[in-house]
């Protein structure tokens, strides 16, 4: 009877357990997200003081002009979107409206910039006139802040017409295994519990990297020199998963 209540008790937390994590999902994501972002804003303005300072913030809209281009290439047709490059455009163009032109931010900044250029400021402490200044001198990492969360929205359009290429490789990578298995299974094979978990872990950071790297990385990059390796290699753990498994439940 205590065998049965604590297979009954484990298999009830198991439950809650997933139920937890299925409905905890889409904030994790929206975390990594931010997190990913956060990171590139970042790094773009680390690489621009450093190794670009004369492109300055020029060089996150040539990352745009990049993107926008290897969307235009690489993807004419998807399973996800019908025209993925006028997506795109529209994408960056909303983001663009909503950040800028309807909060009143670009005609904000153009303001206090004149003001400030125009050297007139009140006696005393002159708030706005110091607003100007700053606004002059961190103007390049405002806008460079601005395109490169432009970049990012480009690239997760790109990733998420990717979408079809890891779910075809995970499930090839599936078939392969279980026929690997049932090989193993009628034959002598060896069981290796090792490999089976260690293959296991490697899914989930296979799924996450190719996001968190594309989206964070400072230069324009083919997507498939990323999305290719990472998906081949998601395929690859997911069939040593399956064909490691144990033989007999």
């Amino acid at each position: 009877m205590a065998d049965v209540a604590d297979r009954a008790k484990q298999q009830q937390d198991h439950e809650q357990s997933f139920i937890g994590s299925l409905f905890t999902l889409p904030f994790r994501f929206a975390a990594v997200m931010f997190l990913s972002l956060g990171g590139a804003i970042i790094v773009e303005w680390i690489c621009m003081y450093f190794f670009w300072p004369e492109a300055g913030w020029q060089h996150a809209r040539a990352m745009l002009d990049h993107e926008l281009s290897w969307l235009s290439m690489g993807f004419l047709q998807s399973v996800v979107v019908q025209e993925p490059g006028r997506t795109a455009t529209w994408l960056v163009q909303t983001t663009y409206d909503w950040l800028v032109v309807k909060t009143g931010l670009q005609e904000w900044v153009q303001h206090t910039s004149d003001y400030a250029a125009t050297g007139q400021r009140s006696r005393g402490f002159d708030m706005r006139y110091m607003l100007g200044v700053g606004v002059s001198k961190f103007q390049d990492y405002g806008l460079a802040a601005l395109y490169t969360t432009l970049v990012f929205c480009v690239r997760l359009v790109i990733l998420t017409l990717a979408i079809p290429l890891f779910v075809m490789t995970a499930f090839v990578g599936f078939v392969d295994g279980l026929v690997r298995r049932d090989l193993r299974r009628f034959g002598a094979g060896r069981e290796s519990s090792y490999l089976y978990h260690k293959a296991r872990a490697t899914m989930v950071p296979l799924v996450i990297i190719p996001w968190s790297l594309y989206l964070a990385l400072p230069f324009s990059v083919s997507p498939l020199l990323v999305l290719l390796p990472c998906a081949a290699l998601l395929g690859l753990a997911v069939s040593i998963t399956a064909s490691s498994f144990k033989k007999y439940l």
